[in-house]
């Protein structure tokens, strides 16, 4: 778990803006860099908080044209993902996917030869994803230890009730010349400063977790890993700004987010503070 020495003032008290329209603090974990929502809302009333048809990675929806978009481009990000891990681990074998949502990277990967496992504890996400031809489990304990060639988790550590039971799990399932893949928003990017409270990507309380890239660093190295390498994900920056465009005036601007959106990757490519990071880790 993270320590407990955070900041008395809160880093900022943003809004659930999908689903209850609650507000939370998010604290500051100085020792680790790290973000922390609260309060936590229970485990067992955490499903709630996903009970919405805004959340597009649960329900496959394509009633908008933005919706259409995020697909095309989910598509794209889909073959460029597995190309990155193909240039980082030669030969492929195992790959698990957590947090799977409904199949689509498992099911490319999947018709690239990868051997597919996969995980993901909504049952609605989990039945389209059976219509795909790709089954999945609601969590990882009946995988054997050491088994995995890459494990990937996209988009979803910052959901995880308790960040070492999660690490301490990824390190039994990984093979010791294993590949972890772990894709996060960048509370230190352009976007995030720009938006603040508004920053769509901290959307509490379903993020539990919110990182830096030095974060990343110190919660994985209390667990002998390394990160190796990491990789910006430049379209998350425009879909963001999107959504936090909408989340601060109740629209979404579309040409203002995209100019913002622009903006962010413009300043990443000196910074390396991506809207989302994609990091690479290593047991060391």
């Amino acid at each position: 778990m993270p320590s407990t020495n955070y900041e008395e003032k809160p880093f900022l008290i943003c809004k659930d803006h999908t689903v209850s329209g609650r507000f939370f603090e998010l604290k500051k974990d100085e020792d680790l860099d790290l973000l922390v929502t609260h309060p936590r809302p229970e485990i067992e009333k955490l499903p709630e908080y996903y009970k919405s048809e805004n959340y597009i990675s649960h329900t496959d929806s394509k009633k908008t044209f933005f919706d259409k978009i995020y697909h095309l481009i989910r598509s794209y990000m889909l073959r460029k993902k597995l190309s990155w891990i193909k240039k980082a681990k030669k030969e492929k074998g195992n790959l698990l996917d957590i947090g799977a949502g409904t199949g689509d990277f498992l099911k490319e990967a999947k018709e690239q030869d990868w051997k597919i496992s996969g995980v993901e504890p909504n049952t609605g996400a989990r039945e389209i994803a059976y219509k795909k031809g790709v089954h999945l489990k609601a969590d990882t304990s009946s995988f054997p230890s050491d088994h995995f060639d890459v494990i990937t988790m996209w988009h979803v550590l910052e959901h995880v009730p308790d960040l070492d039971i999660q690490i301490a799990e990824l390190d039994r399932l990984l093979k010791r010349d294993g590949l972890l893949v772990i894709a996060v928003p960048n509370y230190n990017s352009y976007d995030a400063i720009l938006y603040k409270e508004f920053w769509a990507a901290y959307d509490v309380p379903r993020h539990l977790y919110h990182f830096s890239r030095h974060s990343i660093r110190k919660v994985f190295r209390k667990f002998s890993f390394k990160v190796c390498s990491e990789k910006g994900l430049p379209f998350d920056a425009f879909y963001v700004s999107l959504l936090s465009e909408k989340n601060r005036y109740g629209k979404s601007h579309p040409l203002k987010a995209f100019f913002n959106g622009l903006r962010s990757n413009l300043e990443a490519r000196w910074t390396k503070e991506y809207s989302s990071i994609a990091y690479f880790i290593k047991k060391s």
